[in-house]
């Protein structure tokens, strides 16, 4: 029996959102259905409300879950109810050529719910990234659900379903940073700050937070960054040179996404070493770079999807790690609101006075 639950609905391109009732189906063959407990707020949201990712409007809004399976439809075997879950919104469809290649982190046919959940009037959503989590309850598919230990806080999990996944994998998955490795990151946000955690983890020697805000790097220091450069004072790419005894950086991650920010990221590496850019670019962005510097530089220039990420393996195995107090993941939890706090949030969020506002339902 479908149920009516609250959640935060984007009706029309630049308007405030508004929490509003939602008719959530009851799962069908391959679907779930999840108690949210905690959704973090992401830009991705915004970019949704702004109509920067599609006009497919209404919007049901919030990705960065974790919480509770509540009901499974016919067929899943994955997850079962009671099982606590975070969301993610790259479920494998096992049958792809990545897939059968053993790449699944770039599937091509990803999984949503076949269903939408609609408001009251019967008006079809379009859930964000297929998951819409700024609800007390959500339609995913299951193979969305990723089990992992329930002894960790849902406000910290629901993190791994995006941004802070996203960093990290930008730097341990497409940066492959090993032992050693200097490491440069531009753009210190939650993503960026994410990427300076993930090398550290991975035992980076020296590691370059970039940004145009001290606040932010004085995070990035707290995160595991061993230098700073603010790039309104100085330029990036000869600071980070000069840091990294005139070469450059092994591997540099562009978190901003933008054509300054990817050239700054291409020329402060070093020869033959990796640009990743996971700050996420708009359609209308070009960039020009000499094609004799791409051949001369050698080296590596990869993008980043939700920092190349296995859910099935990744999210298990960081949640373990924050368990052993190897990943402090709750570093990133700026604030915790409800869930009539989101459109407050964006403005935190846009000003840059949080890593992370999480939604706690």
């Amino acid at each position: 029996m479908s149920q009516k639950v609250r959640a935060v609905i984007a009706r029309r391109k630049n308007e405030p959102v508004t929490v509003e009732t939602v008719v959530v189906p009851d799962p069908g063959p391959g679907e779930a259905v999840v108690k949210v407990q905690a959704c973090g707020v992401c830009h991705t949201d915004l970019h949704y409300r702004q109509g920067g990712i599609s006009e497919d409007f209404p919007f049901l809004l919030g990705h960065e879950a974790a919480g509770v399976v509540e009901s499974v439809g016919e067929g899943v075997t994955e997850v079962e109810p009671g099982d606590f879950v975070i969301l993610n919104w790259r479920a494998v469809c096992g049958q792809c050529r990545a897939c059968r290649r053993g790449r699944p982190w770039y599937c091509f046919a990803t999984h949503n719910a076949a269903q939408r959940m609609t408001l009251e009037g019967g008006a079809e959503l379009s859930a964000a990234l297929g998951i819409g989590a700024f609800a007390d309850k959500t339609l995913v598919h299951a193979g969305q659900c990723t089990k992992v230990d329930p002894a960790a806080s849902a406000a910290v999990a629901g993190l791994l379903g995006c941004g802070v996944m996203a960093g990290l994998g930008a730097a341990l998955n497409t940066g492959n940073v090993q032992r050693g490795d200097s490491v440069a990151v531009i753009g210190c946000g939650g993503v960026g700050g994410a990427s300076v955690m993930g090398a550290n983890l991975a035992g980076a020697s020296r590691i370059i937070a970039v940004d145009i805000d001290d606040r932010k790097l004085a995070t990035a220091r707290k995160l595991g960054a061993t230098h700073t450069v603010n790039s309104r004072e100085n330029d990036p790419v000869e600071a980070v040179r000069e840091l990294t005894g005139g070469f450059g950086a092994d591997v540099v991650i562009d978190a901003v996404g933008v054509p300054e920010t990817y050239r700054q990221a291409f020329y402060a590496r070093d020869l033959a070493g990796t640009v990743v850019l996971v700050g996420v670019p708009t359609p209308e962005m070009r960039l020009e770079l000499p094609l004799l510097d791409v051949f001369g530089r050698g080296g590596a220039l990869k993008s980043s999807w939700y920092g190349d990420c296995l859910p099935s393996r990744d999210f298990p195995m960081l949640i373990d790690l924050y368990l052993q107090g190897r990943l402090d993941l709750d570093a990133f939890v700026s604030e915790t609101i409800a869930l009539d706090g989101v459109e407050e949030a964006f403005d935190r969020m846009e000003a840059g006075d949080v890593l992370r506002s999480v939604v706690v339902l």
